[in-house]
């Protein structure tokens, strides 16, 4: 048995529907982390900043530090708004707050998502990478945020509303 989710396990889990996710930034030595995800995307690879689902009754800074030790093992708090992303890649759906953070405790794991089963999970993997090393990625095996900006810098500076629903027309 694979203990891996297919695209079909995701799209049950999180599609068809609206999600509202936060999302964390967290820069260190020149580096975003990064988690890598798998079932996820046209390419079956997905780079993206940690983050997950906001869920009823919980406060978006709760959400956040919660889903980073969830996936991180990292404690983190919450330095500032950056800028709102409408993620829009049927059957997957969200609209995503991204913070920047910092880390406050904790080593740096490979965590789960635990609304997957522990044999369908997506994480394959958390690590800091360069900015120059997400460039080489196939645009289809990033998150869409990586569209816009072309360094670290410009990353941070980000501010306003981004969508890929016209990529997607």
């Amino acid at each position: 048995m694979s203990n891996k989710a297919s695209k079909e396990d995701i799209e049950k889990t999180f599609g068809h529907r609206l999600r509202v996710r936060v999302c964390g930034v967290l820069a260190e030595n020149d580096k975003i982390l990064m988690a890598v995800h798998h079932g996820i995307g046209k390419r079956g690879i997905f780079w993206a900043p940690p983050g997950g689902g906001l869920d009823y009754g919980e406060s978006v800074e709760e959400a956040l530090k919660r889903e980073f030790l969830e996936e991180t093992g990292l404690e983190v708090e919450i330095d500032e708004f950056m800028f709102t992303h409408e993620f829009f890649d049927l059957p997957l759906h969200g609209i995503e707050l991204f913070f920047m953070v910092k880390r406050v405790k904790g080593e740096l794991v490979t965590g789960i998502d635990p609304e997957m089963a522990e044999d369908k999970q997506t994480i394959d993997n958390m690590v800091f990478t360069s900015f120059e090393e997400l460039k080489e990625k196939h645009v289809d095996e990033k998150h869409h945020l990586f569209r816009h900006c072309n360094s670290l810098e410009e990353l941070i500076k980000m501010r306003g509303f981004y969508t890929n629903l016209k990529e997607n027309s």
